[in-house]
């Protein structure tokens, strides 16, 4: 009977420590006691409780303790944690910026990893400039030819627009409309081919970087090819358009003359048809004055002759056609 009690005196003891170095990770407490980090078991015990991972804060502390952080307690990066933050990438941040001399505060440090950029990048960033390749951009010069420019922006990051600042995409699309406006600006297409280090002083003095997480070093123009001659193009279209507009408006006059010639034939013909009409009333009228005695016999002989002396004039008066 007292060796089954021991055994479950020894069970018992066995669970009881397991489940205190569960809640309460002793060697933990031993590294971090070993590092120079004050942090008490209770502490610990605590951050089981509140589900925050006690080896993710103290490994945290222990790195800002090394790195000579005082602004980094334990509070402040369980309260990042539990806010949704990364707590390792804030300390690598911050020593990284204390290496490099770089002011960058724990309050600013966690604001820049909540608005969801990661903030170790920023200040390698800061440190190490990056270059950025702008996408192909076309622009045609005042004597209407087309240029094809890419640029390579090297930028750092800007610690403090970090928060609310625009990003790689805007750096981008001003870069784009600054060189579309200096080429735009430039009476020939040669003279940017000879200088385009004039198209870089130009978008440089516009401040770019105006209200991005970043700041603009250099903007430098890698290539520049020759596209289409936007001008001729554009002068032969509109010569296409005049000529349609001209055909359709001589089609307009040639229609309007067909009407107003149809209209004329279709005149002639009912003055025809109306003369035919009267010449057939003429010998009913002749007997009708027979019939009523205002027309005699010598009278209608005489009116036969002058009627025949009047053909042959005419006849006479006809050119003839030589063979």
């Amino acid at each position: 009977m007292s060796e089954f009690l021991i055994i479950a005196l020894s069970g018992l003891v066995l669970i009881c420590l397991i489940i205190f170095f569960y809640y309460v990770p002793f060697f933990l407490w031993v590294s971090a006691r070993v590092s120079g980090v004050k942090i008490s078991l209770l502490q610990l015990f605590l951050m089981r409780i509140r589900k925050v991972p006690a080896n993710v804060i103290v490994r945290a502390m222990i790195e800002a303790h090394k790195a000579g952080l005082s602004d980094v307690s334990r509070d402040d990066l369980e309260a990042h944690f539990l806010a949704g933050g990364n707590v390792e990438k804030v300390v690598h941040a911050l020593v990284s910026a204390s290496k490099a001399n770089i002011d960058l505060g724990f309050k600013m440090a966690t604001a820049i990893d909540l608005a969801g950029r990661d903030v170790f990048n920023a200040v390698q960033m800061s440190v190490n400039p990056k270059v950025i390749d702008t996408p192909p951009v076309t622009a045609v010069a005042k004597d209407g030819i087309q240029l094809i420019a890419k640029a390579r922006v090297t930028v750092r990051a800007n610690i403090r627009q970090l928060v609310g600042g625009a990003g790689e995409d805007t750096i981008l699309a001003r870069v784009g409309e600054g060189i579309v406006s200096s080429i735009g600006s430039s009476e020939s297409h040669k003279s940017v081919l000879e200088n385009p280090d004039s198209i870089s002083k130009l978008v440089l003095r516009k401040g770019l970087d105006s209200g991005t997480a970043f700041e603009i070093l250099s903007i430098d123009i890698a290539d520049i090819d020759i596209g289409k001659n936007i001008g001729a193009t554009l002068q032969i279209d509109q010569a296409q358009a005049d000529k349609n507009i001209a055909q359709a408006k001589a089609e307009e006059r040639r229609a309007m003359a067909i009407a107003l010639e149809q209209e004329m034939i279709a005149k002639a013909q009912e003055a025809r048809a109306r003369v035919i009409e009267a010449e057939a009333q003429v010998p009913q009228a002749m007997a009708e004055a027979f019939r009523n005695g205002n027309l005699g016999i010598m009278d209608y002989y005489k009116m036969k002759n002058i009627e025949s002396d009047t053909n042959m004039r005419q006849a006479i008066a006809k050119p003839t056609s030589k063979k």
